[in-house]
């Protein structure tokens, strides 16, 4: 198996949305995914890859940095791609690529019911922080 991660291109799109809407089916209704993508591709669109298995989507991961602290989301690898390593490959990327841009620490937020992802984040050395996340809905449908 030879997995290969690269910048998101517009030919993933479909790909990409199928994916997200697998892995993360409890999405809430202002994440659309198609949005989101375009969103991103216009800032920072390198921040933004994929990993493939002869050209089979295996995962995604999409960060972002802010000048101050860098973020990850979209982290998602397909449900029979999993305990492959794919996504320490694609983390590892990211880390990699927000190093590069001078990003001193990395952000992510993962929900509490979901223990899988936070043991996976803690093997990758991320550590769980007192704080409480909040946010607020800027732009409505």
């Amino acid at each position: 198996m030879r997995v290969e991660i690269r910048p998101y291109a517009d030919t993933d799109e479909e790909s990409v949305v199928a994916l997200w809407s697998q892995v993360f089916d409890d999405m809430p209704a202002w994440n659309h995914p198609q949005t989101d993508i375009k969103h991103k591709l216009k800032v920072q669109p390198q921040l933004f890859v994929v990993a493939t298995i002869e050209r089979d989507l295996a995962g995604t991961a999409m960060a972002g940095f802010d000048g101050h602290r860098g973020w990850v989301y979209y982290l998602a690898v397909s449900p029979r791609h999993r305990r492959q390593g794919i996504g320490t490959l694609l983390m590892r990327r990211v880390e990699r690529d927000l190093v590069h841009v001078d990003c001193p620490k990395l952000n992510l937020q993962v929900r509490a019911r979901s223990e899988q992802a936070v043991k996976f984040y803690q093997s990758m050395g991320y550590t769980i922080e007192e704080r409480v996340s909040m946010g607020k809905l800027l732009v409505h449908d």
